[in-house]
């Protein structure tokens, strides 16, 4: 896909962005599964600017964060899937458990967490306020999660395993 980059093909098009004078805005995480609430982050974190980059966790560091069962969908498959969504222009996939060395990297001028943070309790703020960018915090409330939808689907298999509708 034209919009899946590498970590140095983003440096460049965020450099050329800046250049133009557009304002760059990241978000990253795993998005296993996308549902409404991922959506809704999605959209408000466009509303910030001109181009969304989204940084997506690589299966490596998935396990490493969610447990070995996880992630649920490759990352081939969500960064395919993340890409064709309307608010997502690219999408970066990185390896580390945090993203605080591609935000060092890529420096975009905004970078957007949800709403289970505050702008003073997202771990990379003072990475991003380091280079002059700043943190938002965007979406709806917290009501919406891959683990929740994941227990759903265990607890509807175990109601009865062979009833296919029960999924």
């Amino acid at each position: 896909m034209k919009n899946i980059l590498s970590k140095a093909s983003m440096k460049f098009m965020i450099e050329k962005f800046k250049e133009e004078k557009k304002k760059v805005v990241f978000t990253n995480g795993v998005f296993d599964i996308i549902h409404s609430g991922h959506i809704d982050y999605l959209i408000k974190a466009k509303e910030l600017g001109d181009i969304l980059i989204v940084g997506l966790n690589s299966d490596s560091s998935v396990k490493r964060i969610k447990g070995e069962k996880r992630p649920i969908i490759n990352q081939t498959d969500r960064a395919f899937v993340l890409s064709n969504l309307k608010p997502v222009d690219y999408v970066v996939i990185f390896e580390d458990l945090t993203v605080e060395t591609l935000l060092l990297r890529l420096k975009p001028d905004v970078h957007c967490k949800g709403t289970d943070y505050t702008t003073e309790t997202v771990p990379e703020r003072d990475v991003v306020r380091s280079y002059g960018g700043r943190v938002a915090i965007v979406g709806d409330p917290k009501s919406h999660s891959t683990r929740d939808l994941i227990r759903t689907l265990e607890v509807r298999r175990e109601t009865d395993p062979r009833d296919e509708t029960n999924l």
